[in-house]
């Protein structure tokens, strides 16, 4: 999984004109019921925040592309929940991950909307949450302002967390050598 994260994050080292599209995909992907399972899009985003601490990419258009991506993944499995019920739990892969959706179910049903807040920031709650928010049939309006402010805070925070330990690493490398 390293490889493919490395990877990632060098093509887009070598394609910054595309990391807003890039950055896009990618947490479209994370906050997407099935795929969040599949794709590691938290540890790309972490790596292009590393980049950004090396001057390689700007800040603004990861976040920018990210905050839309992850609005984009999460109101459509709001939807898929919404529109299937039920049954969106049983569709692969969900159906294969029971105890997500019982932790996604005891979150919601402990924190009401709050989860869907929380689950922007715990992964493993990520892949459920916004579904079961659908299944619930929780109001889009109460859904829509908290899931905003979700997606644009995790967005923020996450390649921002990344580029703090490039940061960190790079002052210490500098002490280590001098330089």
């Amino acid at each position: 999984m390293d490889g493919i994260v490395e990877t990632i994050v060098d093509f887009i080292r070598d394609n910054s004109a595309w990391a807003l599209w890039i950055a896009m995909i990618f947490a479209a992907a994370e906050t997407t019921a099935f795929l969040s399972i599949l794709i590691p899009s938290t540890a790309i985003l972490f790596g292009v925040g590393a980049l950004v601490a090396t001057g390689g990419l700007d800040f603004t258009p990861i976040w920018i592309g990210a905050s839309i991506g992850a609005m984009m993944g999460s109101f459509f499995s709001f939807w898929l929940g919404w529109r299937f019920g039920p049954r969106a739990l049983e569709m692969r892969p969900m159906r294969d991950h029971r105890a997500l959706i019982h932790r996604g179910t005891d979150a919601f049903s402990r924190w009401g909307t709050l989860a869907v807040l929380i689950g922007h920031f715990f992964g493993p709650l990520r892949a459920v949450v916004f579904v079961l928010a659908g299944v619930s049939r929780l109001s889009f309006w109460k859904f829509a302002p908290v899931n905003v402010v979700g997606c644009i805070a995790w967005a923020w925070a996450t390649p921002k967390s990344g580029e703090i330990g490039g940061n960190v690493l790079g002052y210490l490398w500098n002490l280590v050598t001098g330089g």
